[in-house]
């Protein structure tokens, strides 16, 4: 893809993210997939603390020379903020937030500001191409995995 395919793609990932919650029960945001996955309602949990993250990245890529992008532990995010517990409202809420100001700062960068890059504290070179590959894709895989666990959920699984 190319990148305004990239960042259209980025844009409307918080619709399906919602489109793939609205009108479930508690029982199907509940529901654990038996691959060991995580439950819808944790799916969301991550992509509100992903995003927010993603959203420091950008900033971080664009306002600081040579940046060190931080990793963090996802697991243990799930597990120390109570992804199980939690309503998905202010979660499906704070990923629509982080994506429309940062896609609100794409609209704004010239070729040199695509150009920057940093260092991941785990993987290594972090481009901003690379931010943009990594989160045009992200909202659409876990939507994708909300709807697979969804359809295990009512087939009895």
């Amino acid at each position: 893809m190319d990148r305004g395919d990239l960042i259209r793609r980025y844009r409307e990932g918080p619709a399906l993210v919602e489109t793939a919650v609205a009108g479930l029960s508690d029982a199907e945001l509940d529901h654990v997939p038996r691959d060991g996955g995580w439950s819808p309602r944790e799916v969301v949990h991550h992509l509100a603390d992903s995003e927010m993250t993603s959203a420091i990245r950008l900033r971080k890529l664009l306002a600081e020379e040579d940046p060190v992008i931080q990793g963090y532990d996802e697991p243990q995010f799930a597990r120390r903020l109570h992804y199980r517990q939690r309503p998905i409202a202010a979660s499906l809420q704070a990923v629509r937030a982080a994506r429309e100001t940062s896609a609100s700062i794409l609209d704004h960068l010239s070729e040199a500001d695509w150009n920057r890059s940093g260092t991941h504290s785990e993987s290594g070179a972090y481009s901003m191409e690379t931010w943009l590959e990594i989160y045009a894709a992200h909202c659409h895989d876990h939507a994708d995995q909300i709807r697979r666990a969804v359809a295990e959920a009512r087939a009895g699984g």
